[in-house]
């Protein structure tokens, strides 16, 4: 890894992406205090699918929710795997992340029935559990392929359920294709050898 980051300590990089987390979560609830207060104004942020006028709101979708307990629910996951991922570099853990939101976005855009309005970060959380489930295998790292099985394990069975399209009002398409995103994520900015070798050099 090159630049600011490849001198940090590994307590740094956890402050760093710990800071970065909890801001991003508490920029969410501020959003959603917000829409509430300005009676659900910001809704219309989600993505109606293919309505040329929705494509501005692929990103600003994966911000709002439609309530404080579809927020609530989404908050737990998001701090944990988005925290994991971030240890990685927060460099390219906001390239993962921005890749998700724009590709989760436009495919709902291009799938989702019609006549729904579709919100929240779970497609986010959903591509994170896919980057951090297969990018140990990616880059041969031990100690990614753990973590991967780990968060398999902790994660799994919720994630199988939000694939189910038999959930009413759940964009199951949103979380296939945040998945998708996230694991195309995993190849796309995986580490090279030679930055892996860059880690450990005196």
């Amino acid at each position: 890894m090159s630049g600011p980051e490849a001198g940090w300590s590994q307590s740094a990089r956890a402050l760093a992406a710990g800071k970065l987390m909890l801001a991003w979560v508490a920029l969410l609830w501020l959003l959603e205090v917000v829409d509430v207060a300005t009676g659900h104004a910001l809704d219309g942020f989600g993505v109606t699918p293919r309505d040329p006028s929705e494509l501005v709101d692929v990103v600003p979708s994966s911000f709002i929710h439609f309530g404080f307990a579809h927020l609530a629910a989404n908050t737990v996951p998001l701090l944990v795997l988005g925290f994991l991922a971030a240890l990685t570099g927060l460099r390219r853990f906001l390239l993962v992340c921005a890749l998700i939101i724009v590709v989760d976005g436009l495919g709902v855009w291009l799938i989702a029935p019609d006549r729904t309005n579709t919100a929240g970060a779970s497609g986010v959380i959903f591509g994170l559990f896919g980057f951090l489930l297969v990018s140990g295998f990616v880059e041969r790292r031990a100690l990614g392929v753990l973590a991967g099985v780990l968060i398999a394990a902790i994660w799994g069975g919720s994630i199988l359920t939000g694939l189910a399209p038999t959930q009413t009002g759940v964009s199951w398409q949103g979380h296939l294709i945040g998945l998708a995103a996230g694991v195309a994520a995993a190849f796309v900015f995986r580490r090279r050898p030679e930055a892996s070798r860059a880690l450990t050099a005196p």
